[in-house]
């Protein structure tokens, strides 16, 4: 994609939202946008809703530690600054969920409201078993809760080669070509409804929906723990984000680096 005429794209970004989306900033290349969020976050740059947007992440981070790796000027890169004052520390997980929630709503737009569209735990968007996105979310805390968020979001859109057979894109499953800028505006608006159920007070409905499009939710497969491989059924999540998953009948939990899928 021509990156220029991206540029130019961003700088007409007008989605309608009140304020997520309102300031944004576009870099051509960068290391990371959640990187240089947080370095505008502490310069006191960044507005509520600002959004960092590139074309190409050369250092990405993914959750486990994982480097994100997506071929410049082919998909979507940002991050989004929040600031969920509203939330406890100890409900972090709830801002997870409503973002992937928004992601796959986002999504769904393209590609139908099937269960082929589902989000593995903790909040990647896959499409039947191929991943399209990941989420990071960095919190800063205080004393209270949660001072501020860096929602890290990186969506395949019009790549269609990987270097992993477990990745996809949205170009690969619909055969098409998307303009990436008008992807920017629906995704920040899906992104700022979630928020705004959130910051309402709902979730009880977010955590319902999230279990209904859960990947392998009271689906049997095979995980690894602690080097051992075993056969489990997932069947909920703690408030605090723990996965719970049942085997021979009881249930165990798990938290982000201690569970891998088979």
């Amino acid at each position: 994609m021509n990156i220029t005429k991206y540029e130019n794209q961003v700088e007409a970004l007008h989605p309608k939202t009140l304020f997520t989306g309102q300031q944004v900033i576009w870099l051509a290349e960068c290391a990371s946008t959640n990187t240089e969020a947080h370095d505008l976050l502490l310069k006191s740059r960044a507005t509520e809703g600002c959004v960092v947007l590139t074309d190409k992440q050369t250092a990405g981070r993914g959750q486990r530690g994982n480097w994100w790796e997506a071929a410049p000027g082919e998909n979507l890169t940002l991050s989004v600054v929040w600031k969920p004052t509203f939330l406890p520390a100890a409900d972090q997980f709830q801002l997870s969920i409503a973002v992937a929630l928004a992601v796959r709503d986002w999504a769904a737009t393209l590609l139908g409201d099937s269960l082929a569209l589902r989000l593995k735990w903790p909040n990647d968007l896959y499409y039947q078993d191929q991943k399209l996105g990941g989420i990071l979310i960095e919190n800063t805390l205080n004393s209270v809760g949660i001072q501020s968020s860096i929602v890290g979001i990186g969506i395949n859109i019009n790549q269609q080669q990987f270097a992993v057979p477990t990745a996809t894109s949205i170009g690969v499953v619909t055969g098409r070509s998307y303009p990436l800028a008008p992807l920017v505006e629906r995704l920040l608006e899906a992104l700022e409804r979630r928020y705004l159920q959130l910051r309402a007070g709902n979730v009880a409905a977010q955590q319902q929906e999230y279990l209904r499009v859960l990947y392998r939710y009271r689906q049997p497969a095979q995980y690894q723990a602690a080097g051992r491989l075993f056969q489990g059924i997932i069947t909920g999540i703690e408030a605090t984000g723990r996965l719970v998953v049942e085997e021979n009948g009881q249930e165990r939990t798990f938290g982000l680096q201690e569970l891998r899928y088979c």
